[in-house]
């Protein structure tokens, strides 16, 4: 049986979704940031299960936007440090294997030669590098807790898209803003970081983390001629430097970077392209 936390958040109702549709065996645990060790150990206990895999979509992002986590640090710290602690070493105890939605917003920009962060690269959006939002700085800790679990995996998520209308959605967020980053980023459909991430148990591939993201990258300027050329074409965008966000529109630094794909897809898992996908979720908009 798999437990999931955070299946009423925005990336956990999608794994919920998915597990119902392959028929999976899963049980959801409700309302884990007031979750402690003791009430894990206690329901375990008392209920017996046999479980095979744990997975923790939970965590605290900030509504609307990351700029919340400033402000609410201690919300933020208990949803991205303290409870991958706790699950972490319930899980350590009890030997199940963990999957943990973590995020590719520890990185900033690319990587000094140029090409795409890889796994092998320490985050450089961080506490330790002085530079990160209070977001990604807990990711960050978040991650080095969950890696000491040896049968653990770590999935990075990177600003979530998909066709449906959710103020979650990346799609979503750039058609509310009349001014926009220039910027390039790597992005994650929802449904295919979902489906990559069940198929990592499910196909036992090995576990470590993975950058699960689509293929290549976008810039703004080329999502925002698409936005014009589909569901958007009589709506006017301005791109704008860091320079003006930070001076009237955003308290949080932004992570905004480009992180490789290949080891996910060594694995036989398939990612589409970034651009594939994009055009898919565009020409299938639903409000």
């Amino acid at each position: 049986m798999i437990i999931l936390f955070g299946s009423s958040g925005y990336i956990g109702s999608e794994f919920k979704r998915q597990l119902e549709e392959l028929k999976l065996p899963f049980f959801c645990w409700s309302n884990s940031s007031k979750t402690t060790f003791a009430d894990l150990e206690k329901w375990y206990n008392k209920s017996d299960p046999i479980i095979d895999m744990a997975i923790n979509a939970a965590g605290y992002t900030g509504k609307p936007n990351v700029d919340a986590c400033e402000l609410n640090k201690e919300d933020t710290l208990n949803g991205n440090v303290l409870w991958p602690q706790i699950l972490t070493d319930w899980c350590i105890l009890h030997d199940i294997s963990l999957g943990h939605v973590s995020s590719g917003c520890i990185y900033q920009g690319r990587r000094d030669d140029g090409k795409p962060f890889t796994e092998k690269d320490e985050p450089n959006f961080t506490w330790s590098k002085n530079n990160g939002s209070f977001y990604s700085g807990t990711k960050a800790i978040g991650e080095t807790v969950v890696k000491k679990w040896e049968k653990s995996y770590i999935w990075r998520l990177r600003i979530p898209f998909e066709e449906n209308n959710n103020s979650r959605n990346y799609i979503s967020k750039l058609l509310k803003y009349e001014k926009l980053l220039q910027a390039e980023n790597s992005i994650s459909n929802k449904q295919e970081f979902v489906s990559a991430c069940i198929q990592s148990f499910t196909k036992k591939i090995p576990y470590g983390i993975y950058n699960v993201t689509n293929t290549g990258y976008i810039t703004t300027d080329n999502i925002v001629a698409k936005l014009k050329n589909t569901i958007a074409k009589d709506k006017n965008f301005t791109l704008i430097g860091e320079e003006e966000l930070y001076a009237g529109f955003a308290n949080a630094k932004r992570s905004n970077c480009v992180i490789d794909n290949t080891k996910l897809l060594s694995t036989g898992i398939k990612m589409k392209n970034v651009e594939d996908a994009l055009n898919e979720c565009l020409n299938n908009w639903k409000l």
